[in-house]
């Protein structure tokens, strides 16, 4: 592996894509708008697949002429689709800010603007799924908004891996002659379901045609060295139209073109390829023996795929992409792990797959390494390498914790478990058989504890939110704070769950999904679309913010308050009140003599864990509307930023409007003074239950400390210290504080610089200035 190079073909379209504008794009919506105006009488699902086909039978398509992987749901690279099913109002409320607003910013066409609100816009206004919700229950999800944030209401839920598998072993031909079986002899309440799933089949079979017929146009245009290899890449168009792939080139066309599709029918982030080293090794090794490909020219072929993965983002609301900051699209690749007898594996594709990474160092795909007590030194090694390359990647997942957890406290078979994927940032899946929703809502810990200190009323508005329980001058003891702050937690529950349901109807009724549902297990067998609970496993994840300065903040209160009675009531609720001016020596007490969450204190650790555990099993009293479980995870994308603006000052001596912790199980930055171990050990303290549906520990490296063998060797042992204490994962940042600085100062000089901002990663520079504050400001590890 030591002598694969990137290719000048990389290079080039690496380049291209770089320097492609990024619009937002109205074309699939005047495509989808035109077939629910032809087809009226028709249902919902009927509507959806028809205008699926369509767009994939009419979308403009294009190829650059150094491509080898072709493919894309718009024609030009990084466009943000409007896409009128799912949300329609908030695009005519922000259409000409797209370009300035301070988050994720799209060029928009005047021309655009214009035809969307003349001709699009009217025919969605009241009828998209956006504006059911708010119809249904829009006034109280507002309400409870500062404490829970309700996520998938103006877009469909992603946050799934297909059955990659399956489609690369029948293709769109044999999953339609599975679908036209099934019609034959299926109940008259299955009937619409296999005739939808038959119309987009048909659709996906004509686009990759299409790619053929554009490619064959184009080539007598071009110079003669390129054209062989476009030549073979329009074969494998129209093979794959006909036939599962045969090659290692056709599988991974073949699995570009279902995440293309899966994009285009649904809108969402994060569909993940998951195991893709597993997969495609026998294409792969198929290959090699018989001599048509060598290490190059798959390193190549993964490259290119590498590349096109990055030319799909999302295009969320203004509010949205505060939360979700620097398009984490989510294609989410886990390499190595345990296979289906609980043996390590891995092998050359999985190495392959690293050096793509370390050779283009671009956020997607979210790349992922599993490991186990297992786990090669050379897997490991490899990985290290790249970690040390600075992309934030790869990111590691213990096998060791996840396995146990999922049989356990989720009830997977063990066998589907041992197979798991990750989906998204660090969300936690099955491979093929679940529609997890894994990020159905984020509940801020810390709001609630602000109004449970405040008589509910919002510290930044003095609006009452939450209920009057008393204040923190009326609880006479530290258990009476706790028993007023059960009753807030278990108050802004009840409404979370409310919404929930209304949330997963409206999709349901809006956004069924044919076409994924060929690729989720169960879906075709049953006749149900995966929306309504076709899929093996339906679960629902809640994540919980931020468990840090939670434990921080009571640790703060407990000891300095009640203990140790340093603070009196009245001074800490009056600091908290005036944001510390005027509290200064207060707030410096809280700072730094209240013993902090991830420097390896056991009872400040269990201060945030205790909580945790008393909201997942709050979780077990409720079913989704799939008939599935809750189950909770601990990461928080970019929604620590926002979610901080919306705490006023808190107990652990954070100022009001600020951001919280990062991650999910990471300290708050600069309060993990005992050196990584000692994180190691807070988070270990938290029991795997409460991450099912994905944890995230973030750490920074100085990029010194991989400079030497001895350094290379330390990391592993850090990992597998990592692996041992069951911790289920870990990520890190490898820069330097003043490279960052440079790159906020001057972002012209560091277009291509990646960051890790929570479990995923992005161009730092296309960050709001907030979120690099916080980044910047980051404890950085010189040593372990």
């Amino acid at each position: 592996m030591d002598n694969l190079y990137q290719t000048k073909r990389i290079e080039l379209l690496k380049e291209k894509m770089l320097s492609d504008p990024r619009y937002a794009s109205i074309e699939q919506a005047r495509i989808i708008t035109r077939v629910y105006k032809e087809n009226e009488d028709l249902s919902v699902p009927k509507k959806r697949a028809l205008s699926l086909r369509a767009a994939l039978e009419e979308m403009e398509i294009g190829v650059e002429k150094e491509e080898l992987i072709v493919g894309n749901r718009t024609k030009g690279v990084r466009y943000g689709v409007v896409f009128p099913e799912s949300g329609c109002s908030w695009i005519n409320q922000e259409f000409e800010t797209l370009p300035t607003r301070p988050q994720d910013q799209f060029l928009v066409k005047d021309e655009d603007i214009k035809e969307f609100r003349e001709s699009i816009y009217p025919y969605w206004q009241g009828h998209s799924m956006e504006d059911v919700i708010k119809q249904n229950y829009g006034e109280e999800i507002n309400a409870i908004a500062k404490v829970v944030k309700i996520n998938q209401k103006d877009h469909a839920q992603g946050h799934i891996c297909p059955d990659s598998a399956l489609w690369l072993r029948l293709g769109p031909q044999g999953l339609m002659e599975k679908a036209k079986e099934k019609l034959k002899t299926c109940d008259e309440s299955q009937r619409e379901f296999y005739e939808c799933t038959i119309i987009v089949l048909e659709g996906a079979c004509a686009f990759m045609k299409r790619y053929h017929d554009y490619i064959e146009e184009m080539i007598p245009s071009v110079e003669p060295a390129l054209q062989k290899s476009l030549q073979t890449v329009a074969n494998n168009c129209l093979n794959l139209s006909k036939r599962p792939p045969v090659t290692f080139h056709e599988a991974i066309q073949s699995l570009w073109f279902l995440f293309v599709i899966l994009h285009m029918e649904s809108n969402a982030s994060s569909f993940s390829p998951g195991r893709m080293d597993q997969y495609l090794y026998p294409y792969y090794q198929r290959d090699k023996a018989k001599g048509l490909i060598d290490d190059q020219y798959a390193l190549e072929l993964l490259e290119c795929l590498w590349l096109k993965f990055n030319e799909i983002v999302y295009l969320r609301n203004q509010h949205s992409a505060k939360y979700f900051a620097g398009f984490p699209i989510g294609f989410n690749i886990a390499l190595g792990g345990l296979d289906e007898f609980g043996n390590d594996t891995y092998n050359e594709l999985s190495l392959l797959c690293l050096k793509a990474q370390y050779h283009l160092g671009l956020p997607q795909p979210n790349l992922s390494v599993r490991l186990n007590k297992n786990s090669s030194h050379e897997l490991m090694q490899a990985a290290i390498e790249v970690v040390a390359k600075g992309s934030g990647m790869p990111q590691f997942f213990n096998d060791e914790a996840i396995v146990k957890t999922m049989t356990k406290d989720l009830g997977i078979e063990r066998k589907d478990a041992l197979n798991y994927a990750i989906v998204g940032c660090v969300e936690l899946t099955t491979h093929g058989n679940s529609l997890g929703w894994s990020d159905a809502a984020m509940f801020n810990f810390n709001k609630a504890l602000e109004l449970t200190l405040n008589h509910g009323k919002c510290l930044l508005t003095g609006e009452q939110i939450g209920l009057d329980l008393g204040s923190l001058e009326t609880y006479e003891t530290f258990e009476d704070l706790e028993k007023a702050f059960q009753q807030q937690i278990n108050h802004f529950i009840e409404r979370m769950m409310k919404a929930e349901i209304v949330v997963e109807k409206a999709h349901q009724d809006c956004l069924p999904t044919a076409f994924l549902s060929t690729v989720i297990d169960d879906c075709l067998e049953k006749g149900i679309d995966v929306t309504r609970g076709g899929a093996k496993y339906n679960l629902s994840g809640i994540q919980m913010i931020q468990i840090a300065n939670l434990a921080d903040s009571l640790s703060a209160i407990k000891e300095l308050v009640y203990d140790e009675k340093m603070i009196s009531r009245q001074e800490l609720l009056t600091a908290l009140q005036d944001d510390y001016k005027g509290h200064e020596i207060t707030q410096t007490m809280l700072l730094n003599k209240a013993p902090k969450y991830g420097n390896d204190i056991a009872w400040v650790d269990q201060m945030g864990a205790k909580w945790a555990e008393y909201f997942r099993e709050r979780m077990k009293d409720y079913t989704n509307y799939r008939g599935g479980p809750y189950h909770t995870g601990m990461y928080t994308v970019s929604a620590h930023v926002p979610m901080g603006e919306n705490v006023g000052a808190s107990p652990d001596g954070r100022n009001a409007l600020t951001p919280l912790a990062d991650g999910g199980m990471s300290p708050v930055y600069g309060r993990d003074l005992s050196g990584p171990t000692a994180v190691l050990k807070s988070v270990s303290r938290l029991n795997n239950s409460l991450t099912t549906n994905g944890g995230l520990l973030n750490m920074k490296f100085l990029p010194e400390f991989f400079k030497t063998e001895a350094g290379m060797n330390k990391f592993e042992s850090f990992l597998r210290a990592f692996v041992d204490l069951e911790v289920p994962h870990i990520q890190f940042n490898v820069v330097r504080r003043e490279d960052l600085l440079d790159a906020k100062a001057h972002p012209e000089r560091h277009r291509s610089l990646t960051i890790r901002v929570a479990g995923y990663t992005a161009y730092f520079v296309e960050l709001a200035g907030k979120l690099q504050d916080e980044i910047i400001a980051r404890t950085a590890y010189e040593d372990i």
